[in-house]
């Protein structure tokens, strides 16, 4: 097969009308799916995007945070170039469109070659670099990762080091393509058997077509998206072709994304956001996308920098995560000019009220959410620019889906009842890019319903404008003594208080109530304030007595996930380790255990919560002291282990 079996040029996308209201949504509805939406592969968006855009700039990647330093620049033939180059690397390795290839790099040029090169040859599977060898082997095990491409350099999260001890944990792999960072001055003069340089080995290939003359349908699969790989057995998440070439689509389509926009995209690349709702969006529709550094949003300098950055680059989209729009709150403008910027969006994470109003009013831009999962290819609902709504609305559901809201069972289960508007419920979809289930079968019981329905676990309700408005998630409601406690209402009450950055509220083991709430908060850079005085204050602005908080504790750091997000079962485990706490001591204090007698309290995610009691100190009161301590622990509803230390 050539290259002239492939299917004909079709135009990039672009957005149709400006989209305002469902009604208008419904208008692209108009015409059949298949008309509207002809294109059937990522390769095809990239043949498509460089024969309209030929020269025009596609990806610009800063060297630094400095906003007068001058970018490595990729036009978007340069680009279609190097994904046919990778595309029969891969190939002429042994790749067969059912492999995978893993992909271990920071922000960077390459990523680009690995993601659509990869999915123009096979699978490809984009891995958190942050995640422990073990979760990296584990992952690349159940996808049966082939090859492994690799950032060359330690210099971010030690990534070669990892990928070469990968090397033995993984034994489908048969290579692995090392990347050379962009500032390298000698490459090394020797690798290891079985690991090529990407460079050299990609530049021997055609530019010009696929080699092997695949024809990619809109259902082969095109990636594989670990979930929540910080945490628990591998969730691979398996995308089409089609679902990712939906997502771009609808969210050009929705946020009016055209060739003359910029945007600088900080979200990482094995994060489903920075690679489909963002990246694929921009490049489908001819935008120039900015790359800030390897590092992306935690190089400090690009931080620092931002709006001069915004500057530089006459960005006309920003977007990030909550927690990133939060520390860019704290970054002055300082002169910068930003009129280049017509729409501001966010995801991942409900928005706080006074965040949003912060932003308004420090930059005169109104934050526009949207929703987004890795099991619908990024993106669920968008609000899109010109529409205005309040903190939590997460706006209109894509063209040709079906968006539900229903109650909640005695098991927390979705139920079959529909809850009419304006009354929150589980947040159900059915969508053209819905994913394909996840690669394990057993992972997907409880994830899709009977009838098709993504249970998302999001907790919200339609509005009087069919827009979705969400409150949180369902398993971080908490639950006190039946009653359900929805923690954006105390986070939403903190976020108020001006010292307040970052907080998030969980539930904390009662014996008693099940759970009873409490919050943590970080201050503001150089602000100042006391636990008892956030607790005053959340109490205000709480209205129903058992929500308000039981505890403020003010943390230096609040733990995140590596895409920005709060996480909430770290806080969960600090909140547990407390109560536990607290219950030991009150033990050593009524025995009169001196401190160095006193059992210990040890908490981590993988093996829980352990009191630790020195049985040969104590001696003949050993048994006496784990008596009351089992007493005084076994009524928590949270699993306690009691260990020799």
């Amino acid at each position: 097969m050539t290259e002239c079996n492939q299917p004909a040029i079709s135009p990039p996308f672009s957005a149709l009308f400006p989209i305002r209201s469902i009604d208008d949504v419904r208008r692209l509805e108009s015409v059949p799916q298949e008309r509207a939406l002809a294109v059937a592969s990522t390769y095809e968006i990239f043949r498509n995007s460089a024969h309209a855009f030929g020269d025009k700039t596609a990806l610009s990647f800063l060297r630094s945070g400095k906003p007068q330093d001058e970018p490595i620049r990729w036009s978007y033939a340069q680009l279609l170039r190097g994904i046919h180059q990778t595309a029969n690397l891969l190939h002429r390795l042994g790749v067969q469109p059912t492999d995978a290839v893993a992909v271990l790099l920071p922000g960077c040029l390459d990523y680009h070659l690995a993601l659509w090169g990869g999915e123009a040859a096979a699978i490809v599977q984009p891995l958190n670099p942050l995640l422990t060898d073990e979760k990296l082997a584990s992952l690349m095990r159940t996808a049966g990762a082939k090859v492994l491409i690799a950032y060359g350099s330690n210099a971010e999260s030690e990534m070669w080091s990892k990928a070469m001890r990968l090397r033995g944990e993984v034994p489908t792999l048969t290579h692995v393509l090392r990347v050379a960072p962009h500032d390298e001055q000698q490459a090394p003069a020797e690798l290891p058997p079985g690991v090529l340089d990407f460079n050299v080995e990609r530049s021997r290939e055609p530019a010009d077509r696929l080699v092997s003359g695949r024809r990619i349908a809109p259902t082969d699969i095109a990636a594989y998206f670990h979930t929540g790989g910080t945490t628990g057995a591998p969730k691979l998440a398996r995308h089409s072709h089609g679902a990712q070439v939906f997502t771009a689509w609808a969210c050009v389509q929705l946020q009016g994304m055209g060739a003359s926009d910029i945007s600088i995209n900080g979200y990482p690349l094995f994060h489903v956001a920075g690679v489909l709702p963002a990246s694929l969006t921009l490049l489908s529709a001819g935008a120039e996308m900015v790359i800030p550094t390897p590092s992306l949003m935690r190089n400090r300098e690009v931080l620092a920098n931002y709006w001069r950055l915004v500057q530089a680059y006459r960005a006309t989209s920003v977007s990030a995560v909550p927690t990133v729009l939060a520390a860019l709150a704290t970054v002055p403008l300082d002169g910068a000019d930003i009129s280049s910027v017509k729409y501001c969006r966010t995801g991942a994470a409900v928005l706080s009220p006074e965040l949003a109003a912060r932003f308004e009013r420090l930059f005169g831009l109104h934050v526009h959410e949207s929703l987004g999962m890795t099991e619908m290819a990024g993106i669920s609902t968008v609000t899109p620019p010109g529409v205005n709504g309040p903190a939590g609305c997460v706006g209109f559901r894509l063209p040709y889906s079906q968006l539900r809201i229903v109650a909640i069972d005695a098991n927390g289960k979705p139920s079959q009842r529909d809850l009419p508007r304006g009354e929150p419920g589980m947040v159900l979809f059915r969508s053209p890019n819905l994913f394909s289930g996840y690669l394990n079968a057993k992972d997907n019981e409880g994830a899709i319903t009977e009838d098709g329905w993504l249970v998302t676990g999001d907790l919200g309700f339609i509005d009087a404008d069919e827009r979705l408005n969400l409150s949180g998630r369902a398993k971080d409601l908490i639950i006190r003594s039946g009653h359900n406690i929805d923690p954006k209402t105390i986070e939403d009450a903190l976020s108020a208080h001006p010292s307040v950055q970052i907080c998030a509220a969980v539930g904390a083991p009662d014996a008693y109530a099940g759970e009873l709430p409490v919050a943590y908060v970080s201050l503001m850079p150089g602000a100042a304030a006391t636990e008892s005085e956030l607790m005053a204050f959340a109490a205000k602005g709480v209205d129903e007595a058992p929500a308000r908080p039981k505890s403020v504790v003010i943390l230096d750091k609040i733990p995140m996930t590596n895409v920005g997000k709060v996480y909430k079962p770290e806080l969960r485990l600090l909140a547990a380790q407390a109560v536990v706490q607290a219950l030991v001591d009150q033990v050593a204090t009524r025995l009169a255990l001196p401190a160095e007698l006193a059992p210990t309290v040890r908490a981590s995610e993988a093996e829980g919560i352990a009191v630790l009691v020195n049985d040969s100190a104590l001696q003949a009161r050993a048994a006496a002291v784990r008596e009351a301590l089992s007493a005084a622990i076994e009524p928590l509803p949270v699993k306690v282990r009691l260990q020799s230390a």
